[in-house]
Order: C-alpha cells, then structure tokens, then sequence
C-alpha cells in the first residue's frame, strides 16, 4: 500500500509505540543533570525561572541565551507551573525524544510503503542516540537537556513536512527550531532549499553554497591572543585536526546514502531517493566549507561557524533511512531477527553510555546526587549557601574524572569565576568575552596549590565568598560541608574586603550585563 500523502496518521496505538521507546531510550542511553554543554545551557532556564539568581558573571552561559528562546521557554515554564525546575528539566528531556521518535515517524512516513519499515527506522534511531557525530562533538540527541533537545525533533519534523508536501507545518516547524536553535535552523533551511533545486538544478551544491555565504557578511575581524586561544581549544573546529576515523564518519554515511540513491532499496518511496540523492551534496558542501576555513589561515576565525554541525541533521536521517533498508532485507517480520538487531544495540550503547559517566548513576533522578561526590558538594551548595554567594574551584574541574564533566552553575546554581572547559567554548564563539574569561582563569591558574593568602588575594580581586577545594581541605579556612572528596569553605576575610568594594563590584556586574547582551558581529 502506499504511504499517506501527508505521511502515515498517528493514532492512539502508535503514540503508545513512540512512549514507549521514549521511556527505552532514557533507560538504554540515561540522563544526567548539568553534564558537558548542559552547563551552558541550564544556567539560562534556571535564571528565567529565577531571576535572582547569577548576579555575577552571568556573561558566560547568557551571550547563547540571550540569542534564542529556549531558556525563556523551559524556564517560564519551571515558573508559572511551580513545579521544581530539575524536575522540569527531565520532563524536557524526555519529551525532546518524545518528539523525536514522532519525527523520525514521520520522516519514514515520507520515505517508507509499509508499517514494519517505519518502525524499524524509528527503532533504529532510538537505538543510536548516543552515536557522536563526526567532528562535531555532539550525539545524536544528548543524554542532558540543551537548545537541541527541542531543535532536533523539529528540524525533522521539518524535512518530513517537506516531503509531505506540508508546507504550512514545514514553516512552523523551521519558525520553531530558529527560536529555538538559531544556528542548527540554518542547516535545516539549506537542507529544504536543496530539496526544493533538486527538481530544477542539477548542480545543487552551486546553489545552496550562495546561502552559505550569507554568514561571512558578519563583520568578523581576526581571532588574537585569548580569543584565538579559545578558538584552537575546540580543535573540532578544525579538519586539519581530526582523528582518521572523524573522517571515516563523513565519507562512510554520504557514500551509503549516494548508494541508496542510485539503487533505491524495495519498499520505498520517491522522497526516500530524493533525500538520499540531495543530502549527498548537501553534505559535500558543507564538507569542502569547514575544510576551507580550517586549512586557509586568513579564514580560521570563521571555523567557530561550524559548518560541519550539518552532519548532525545528515546522521539523523540516515540512521532513520538505513533503519528501513534494513528491515526490508534483513529483519523483515522474523521476531527473532528484529531481537538479533536491536537488543545487542541498545546493550552496546547503553554501556557505552554508562562507560562515559563511571562516577554517577546511569540515570540521575531529579532530587537525587547520583552517587557522584561532586553533584553531592554542589547540591549542598544550592541548599546551603546564599543565592548571591560567588565561588571560586579550579579552572579545570570539569576535566576532573571523579566529576564526570558535572557544571558548577547548572547543578549548584551559584555564580562562579570562569573556568577553563565550558567558558572557553562561550568565548570560541563570543569574543568579545575573551580578556573578561582569561583574567579569571589566570587568578585561579595553580589552584591545587591555593593556601589560604591565596584566597585571599582572589577575594581582592573578585567578590568571591566561598570555594569548592579537592582534598586534603585548605589550611586556615572553614569548612561546614566535607564529603570525603569535596569540601566546601568560606573565604571570610573577603567577604569582609567584599563590603568595602560593593561599589566597584556593581560596575563590574554592569559590564558583564552589556557583555551577556552582545553578539558577534
């Protein structure tokens, strides 16, 4: 039979399907709370929600903030339905891969003649989330909630549209994800105007490489001393630095998907050769872009747009395609073929997961500290401390194993100087932070060898109240929280020198907010 015009109906069985691969995938790929690019983002939902908090350095997590709606969204949220905003949080992080599932659902509607094959592509990419996209430093859909947990499902749900021949819900699709990801709407936007020249033009890539250009008429200048530092940070950026098997992961799927275009595989639909056969050059495009900027000197700074995070809309409608291929000629309808294929996936992934977080429960429950000492210290911190208190911890603590990459802001929520992981990628592609991130580096720079004259001077410099130390506990300070691991400890001298120094502290608040308010030109 073949498919829906406007893509197969979701009735009541199917939606009970797609929750429950929902709740598969949160047990298969897990969830933790302020991990990795989450500390970026958590801190804006948690100031929505909570606008007294972060009076201080604010700059770091609100120059991406400020750029969409997505903290506003789930922030107001936390608000006006008064319930606690970890627990929201979650809810977010469930219901982004709610939506995915539905996406891909769809997408396969579009691509797809028969049930058995949608769901085989929905159930195959439920099973790869965790996959890292090459060269991007991203997954499919992270284990922690950031702008891409809404982006992602509506950029697919875009495409699907498209291929539908939807266009109404296809712009609100788009509308959503650039309120939501501004950045990510861009790929998607290409991706649909390549579709929609696959028709006319037979040398796509020409076409869509006019709207690539559409970026460098920002009014970028050259990347110098601390800004350039943060940029070579993320060496990701730059394909003159992958790794042989990055390089693998971009040819390998582009080769498969131009494979499924000249030999389209039973069962499928015009849209399902029309996609593979677009996202081909798609693909190539933005490939021969961000090898440019990274092998041309003069356009190194123009890497930080990243042209290669198009591969993360590419991964997921490939796996959503090969999925179908692969129930068609492997699976079909053998129950015993389908537990052959997906159970060693989701087993292999969800060790892989838990591989990549080995100090904290696979699935950190809301309220609870995962059995990581770290989030136990930070969670203290939250109840314990005041919501205007700033605390100062090595620059590197996220690079920490025993932390498992846990944010400071986004669980504590507390200010915090800049350190020395996330804040560097804020400063990667907002500049104008640089010198403000890399003098609060250097004033923690040697912090495993702080004493107590240390702090001190630290509290002269910045008005910090509190620290978060390693063992063995700092000499000469006062400690009320000790897990064994992590100690907490007031610097009490510079909350004395801080009452003398409110004034000058305000004008540096003042200056960060103009910071937090601006965006690269």
């Amino acid at each position: 039979m073949a498919a829906h015009p406007g893509g197969p109906r979701i009735r009541i069985q199917t939606l009970a399907g797609l929750f429950a691969l929902t709740m598969a995938a949160v047990f298969v790929h897990g969830y933790h709370l302020g991990v990795d690019d989450a500390e970026i983002y958590l801190p804006g939902i948690k100031r929505a929600a909570d606008p007294q908090l972060f009076p201080f350095a604010s700059e770091f997590f609100m120059s991406h903030a400020n750029l969409s709606l997505f903290s506003n969204l789930v922030g107001g949220f936390a608000r006006l339905s008064h319930l606690p905003v970890d627990i929201v949080i979650f809810l977010c992080h469930g219901f982004g891969i709610f939506l995915l599932m539905a996406a891909a659902w769809r997408l396969a509607g579009a691509c797809f003649n028969n049930a058995a094959a949608r769901w085989g592509a929905v159930m195959l990419l439920a099973g790869a989330l965790s996959t890292p996209v090459a060269g991007t430093a991203l997954a499919i859909f992270d284990p922690y909630v950031t702008a891409r947990t809404l982006s992602a499902p509506a950029s697919l749900f875009a495409v699907a549209c498209y291929l539908s021949n939807q266009r109404r819900r296809m712009v609100a699709w788009l509308l959503l994800t650039a309120v939501v990801h501004p950045q990510m709407s861009f790929y998607v936007v290409v991706l649909v105007a390549c579709l929609a020249l696959e028709r006319r033009v037979s040398a796509r890539p020409g076409a869509a490489a006019c709207a690539m250009a559409i970026p460098f008429f920002w009014g970028v200048g050259p990347a110098m001393g601390p800004a350039r530092e943060a940029l070579l940070s993320r060496t990701y950026f730059f394909l003159s630095k992958w790794a042989w098997y990055e390089v693998v992961g971009i040819f390998a799927p582009l080769a498969l998907l131009w494979w499924f275009s000249s030999r389209p595989p039973r069962a499928t639909s015009p849209g399902f050769q029309r996609l593979a056969r677009t996202l081909v050059p798609f693909g190539l495009m933005f490939t021969a872009a961000g090898a440019v900027l990274s092998f041309v000197r003069p356009l190194e700074n123009f890497t930080r747009l990243q042209p290669m995070r198009s591969f993360h809309l590419i991964y997921m409608i490939f796996f959503v395609q090969l999925g179908g291929v692969l129930v068609e000629y492997v699976t079909r309808r053998s129950v015993w073929r389908w537990l052959a294929l997906f159970v060693p996936l989701a087993c292999g992934t969800g060790l892989l997961q838990k591989a990549s977080f080995p100090f904290s429960s696979h699935i950190e429950w809301p309220g609870s500290d995962g059995g990581n000492h770290w989030v136990a210290a930070f969670l203290w911190i939250r109840g314990h401390t005041p919501k205007d208190a700033v605390f100062g911890l090595d620059p590197n603590y996220m690079a920490s194993p025993e932390d498992d990459q846990h944010g400071f802001r986004a669980v504590a929520e507390r200010s915090a100087l800049a350190d020395n992981v996330k804040d560097s990628g804020a400063v990667s592609l907002f500049p104008q932070l640089a010198v403000h991130w890399k003098s609060q580096v250097l004033a923690q720079t040697g912090w495993q060898s702080f004493r107590r004259p240390d702090f001190e001077r630290l509290a002269h410099q910045y008005p910090v109240t509190w620290i978060v130390a390693g063992k063995p506990d700092p000499p000469g300070l006062v400690c009320p929280y000790d897990n064994g691991a992590v100690a907490v400890c007031r610097i009490d001298a510079g909350a004395d020198l801080l009452r003398t120094q409110s004034v000058g502290f305000e004008k540096k608040k003042a200056q960060s907010a103009s910071w937090a308010g601006a965006a690269p030109r």
